[in-house]
């Protein structure tokens, strides 16, 4: 199958490991895959992002830089259509990003079917955390992408039920979890060997993975090892790197903990296992209720014991005190608590991993198998669109 793979991703972050990851286990299964997006994409290295999108967006005000978030569908239409007509995909799949509306264009125009990956509620997450001018245009826009594609692929079920909300039929959504490349990640750490090899000293190590942002509240780890440092000795190991950096380090300073806080800024993809492995225990002090964590499947991958909050996204993977020690995000204390569980009990963490580990299998938790669900989900969709709907005139009508 040839598949065109359509985004307006311009940093390398997360987004660009599910987009990358993705390809690479479509490829890995035969199927060529072309990659159409901002130019800048594949030049930027891991964690960094476009500097020109960035001053434009400090230097304008927001309702005009969604303006030119719309007007940019206009090359991006240009674009997709060239490489339609050079590669003649036999489906589009599309990255959802909220005012980029050129893939539906193009399937107006081609008759082509569309599968919509959705990660985010966008409408709802950019109202809330980036001050979205266009309010009423924004909802308009989500609801009318999602309910022109073919497919839609939310990543939880939570996140399912909103696109469902939005008007999406049942039977055109499909739910795919982030996963894990298991060959990239390998088997069970070595935590002794992890945290050696990484010059770390032999305390308990309680780990965060990820983009540092002040709703991650990895700074309830600086509190717990403020309270905790002489009954355990803990080490907090945050690997990444985020606009929060700084005043984490701040807050480790007051509480007096600044020796007990690494941060490792960013690390390759290749090198996540060997700082992954070190942790004694994998936190997630916090996430959104919708988001399917790539963490997390890292830390399951690598037979890390998991503290995490018990939201219903969770419970889609791990259950707890089975593969996972789930707290109320919602009660005081309740993540301390759960800390301090595992802390205290090395068969516990070391059951609880190797759990998590098999996990992954038993819910089959992969780029490949997601893969084939991305294949599966398009071979339908194809071959609805060569149906009686969506030929000749109709199809130029959809």
């Amino acid at each position: 199958m040839r598949i065109l793979f359509h985004h307006r991703i311009a940093s390398r972050d997360g987004q660009s490991v599910h987009i990358e990851e993705l390809i690479a286990a479509l490829q890995r299964q035969g199927h060529e895959t072309i990659l159409v997006g901002p130019a800048g994409f594949t030049a930027t290295g891991f964690g960094g992002s476009s500097a020109v999108v960035d001053r434009i967006k400090r230097a304008i005000p927001g309702s005009l830089y969604e303006i030119l978030e719309i007007a940019y569908n206009v090359k991006a239409f240009l674009r997709l259509r060239k490489a339609v007509r050079l590669h003649r995909p036999d489906v589009i799949y599309e990255r959802f990003s909220l005012f980029l509306f050129a893939g539906i264009w193009v399937r107006r125009l081609s008759g082509m079917p569309l599968l919509l990956e959705v990660n985010a509620p966008l409408y709802e997450e950019r109202a809330k955390n980036d001050g979205l001018r266009l309010h009423r245009l924004g909802r308009m826009a989500q609801r009318w992408l999602w309910n022109r594609a073919d497919h839609v692929l939310p990543v939880t079920g939570v996140l399912a039920r909103t696109v469902e909300e939005y008007g999406v039929k049942r039977s055109h959504i499909t739910v795919v979890p982030n996963g894990i490349n298991a060959e990239r990640f390998g088997g069970i750490a070595d935590t002794e060997a992890a945290k050696a090899a990484l010059g770390l000293p032999p305390r308990l190590v309680l780990g965060f993975a990820g983009f540092i942002r002040g709703w991650n509240a990895v700074h309830r780890l600086i509190d717990f090892v403020a309270l905790h440092r002489e009954r355990f000795d803990p080490q907090i190991l945050v690997v990444g790197d985020g606009p929060a950096r700084e005043s984490l380090q701040d807050y480790a300073r007051e509480r007096g903990v600044a020796d007990r806080l690494t941060i490792t800024g960013i690390v390759a993809r290749d090198a996540m296992a060997d700082f992954i492995g070190a942790f004694d225990v994998a936190v997630v002090p916090a996430l959104t209720p919708y988001s399917s964590p790539l963490k997390l499947f890292e830390y399951m991958q690598l037979g890390r014991p998991i503290a995490a909050p018990d939201s219903e996204n969770i419970r889609e993977i791990l259950s707890d005190g089975e593969d996972a020690l789930l707290f109320d995000p919602e009660r005081n204390g309740a993540l301390e608590a759960a800390l301090v569980r595992l802390c205290c009990d090395a068969a516990l963490r070391a059951r609880l991993g190797q759990a998590a580990h098999r996990t992954i299998a038993a819910k089959s938790l992969t780029w490949d198998r997601n893969a084939e669900r991305v294949v599966e989900i398009a071979a339908a969709a194809i071959s609805l669109a060569k149906g009686p709907r969506r030929t000749g005139a109709a199809a130029t009508a959809a």
